[in-house]
């Protein structure tokens, strides 16, 4: 049985991974979810690492929330790349899933967009682990997670 894993944060001011789980679970059945929670997006990457090597975890969701300060931007950037390091270290897909607060308007849209965002991406989680080709077939559209799409350049 496939695993996949969701590491999120209690930074985070929205509870992602329950979006994530939720969305999972509505996409079928055939593997199983680790979750691991971290205080902080740049305790993503060891997180990240943890679920691949220690529970098996054959693609990952790294969840997070930076907020909107200049230091919160920079530790975002860090945990990217820190999440990016992990991927090539491992050979393992990890869909990173930030939202970052200066995002939205308000705290309603920020829930919409955390949600939204999350379950989009759970769905490529979905595509990546069991239907990789859907993906091919979407090349080039200016797909969005979270926001509406922005479609393809004509030319």
């Amino acid at each position: 049985m496939k695993k996949i894993g969701i590491a999120d944060t209690t930074f985070a001011r929205f509870d992602m991974a329950r979006s994530a789980i939720d969305e999972l679970k509505a996409q079928g059945t055939g593997f199983t979810i680790e979750r691991y929670t971290v205080p902080g997006i740049k305790d993503l990457p060891v997180a990240a690492k943890k679920l691949i090597e220690e529970k098996n975890c054959e693609i990952i969701m790294a969840l997070g929330m930076p907020g909107s300060a200049a230091i919160d931007k920079q530790c975002s950037h860090e945990a990217s790349m820190g999440l990016i390091t992990v991927q090539l270290l491992t050979n393992t897909h990890i869909v990173e899933v930030f939202v970052h607060e200066d995002e939205a308007k308000n705290d309603k849209e920020l829930a919409w967009l955390a949600d939204r965002r999350t379950r989009e991406h759970a769905q490529n989680v979905i595509h990546l682990l069991y239907h990789p080709g859907y993906l091919t077939k979407r090349a080039g559209m200016g797909l969005r997670q979270g926001f509406e799409d922005l479609g393809p350049v004509k030319n």
